[in-house]
Parts: C-alpha cells; structure tokens; sequence
C-alpha cells in the first residue's frame, strides 16, 4: 500500500499529541496516512502496554489513517542501530511514503531523540539499493522519502514551518482522549505523572492556539526540518 505521509512516534500518543491535527486535516484533504509506533510505550507510568494497544486502535480509528503498526521495540532502551534501522526501513519500503513525521529532534522523553534519529536515518538508508530488506519474503525496493519533518513535543523548539490546523484542533483532542489511562482524571488512584496534570491537558490546547495566533489562524502545529523549506512561488505561503 503506497501512503502519502507516514507518521513514526517512539510512544503510541507521541504521533497524535505532536502532530494529530495534521494528520486529521491532511486526510481530509485526500492523503493516505499510516503511524507506526516504535515500542507499545510499557515502561508507562500508567495503565500497561495492553491498555495502551487498545487506546492506539481507538484513536487510529478516530483519525481515520488508513493503517497503524507496532515494531515493538523496547521502551526506554531502543537503540538506534542496525536492527531497529532495519525495523524502520522495512516500513518505509512497505508503504512508501513521500513524507515522513517523527519525533522531535530534542525533548524531555530521552526515547523521543532517540526515535527522531532512528527514523532519519533510517530515511536515508533506505534509498540504498544494496541494503536488502524482505517483507513476506519478497525484496522489496529501495524508497527514500522525499522529505522528514520533526513534530514538536514536550519542549517549546522555536518551529521552522507552523501548519494551519483551524477545524482540525477537535479531532486531534479527541484522538488525544482515546488514552484515557494517560491523562488528567481526579477520579484514578494512578499516580501523577507530568502528561497526567490538568496543565498538561490544558496546554494541548493554549500551545496550538498561541502557533495558532503566530501565524494568524486560530489552531497551529510546529516543525522543524532537515533541510531548507523550498516553495514553488511565494503565493503557496499563507
């Protein structure tokens, strides 16, 4: 299956808390979109990776992508080396993406630069004939994305493009929503963990309108990019 976009989180919620609204509203706009999430997030606080599987399938239902895979890496001790680059490789060959999302480059979770570097190099490895990957015993062919963009997560990185996400805020929350296990609740006897505040829910909101506000829109999402921006004419600009 050929995808236009395909979305990589270290944590199954990394994808729908960094760039959900994107998502939402490129598929509303005809893209084919996939997420593939590289642990099932089992060193969580709270809940467990069974949980959190079904909340995955919940909110991918709620988005609407066209698929969602697990490499089941380990959580918190992933490494980015051959055999996890190998991992993502084979899902880029599988799907063939021209855009990839990942990770922010730098965050507080050591597992999100982790991911963003695996995922970008992995991008570029897969264009490379020799590395022979198989899916269902079939070779597949080399695919190198055409670009790799980096969705902004717990720490405010100063974005290099902010994408117009006004219509789109509602379904990202509410994908959001789908792991109930994670969030603010002041009824669970979980413990409280830093995505687990009222603030922390809160901001979800308040930090896309304030990219929302800098740009003019109401909603906004942030990334940062590898290489520079290039536009066909300044009237693709808003």
């Amino acid at each position: 299956m050929k995808l236009d976009i395909l979305a990589f989180g270290a944590h199954p919620d990394d994808v729908e808390l960094g760039c959900g609204g994107t998502i939402a509203k490129e598929l509303h706009l005809g893209r084919k979109i996939g997420i593939i999430d590289l642990t099932r997030g089992e060193l969580g606080t709270r809940g467990s990776a069974e949980i959190r599987d079904v909340e995955a399938a919940k909110a991918a239902a709620i988005l609407g992508v066209a698929v969602r895979e697990n490499l089941k890496m380990r959580d918190g001790f992933f490494k980015n080396d051959e055999e996890n680059q190998l991992k993502v490789i084979e899902m880029i060959r599988k799907y063939q993406p021209d855009i990839v999302l990942c990770n922010a480059i730098e965050d507080r979770h050591i597992d999100h630069g982790k991911g963003s570097s695996l995922v970008s190099d992995a991008c570029f490895l897969s264009g490379l004939r020799r590395i022979e990957t198989y899916h269902d015993s079939i070779l597949q062919e080399a695919w190198r994305p055409k670009v790799v963009y980096h969705y902004i997560q717990w720490k405010n990185i100063e974005p290099d493009f902010v994408v117009d996400v006004t219509g789109f805020q509602n379904k990202k929350v509410e994908a959001i929503m789908a792991y109930d296990s994670q969030f603010f609740n002041p009824d669970t006897q979980e413990p409280i963990t830093p995505i687990a505040t009222k603030n922390f829910l809160e901001s979800i909101n308040y930090r896309a309108q304030d990219l929302g506000r800098l740009i003019g829109t109401d909603f906004g999402e942030g990334f940062t990019v590898e290489r520079y921006l290039a536009v066909n004419s300044l009237t693709d600009l808003i």
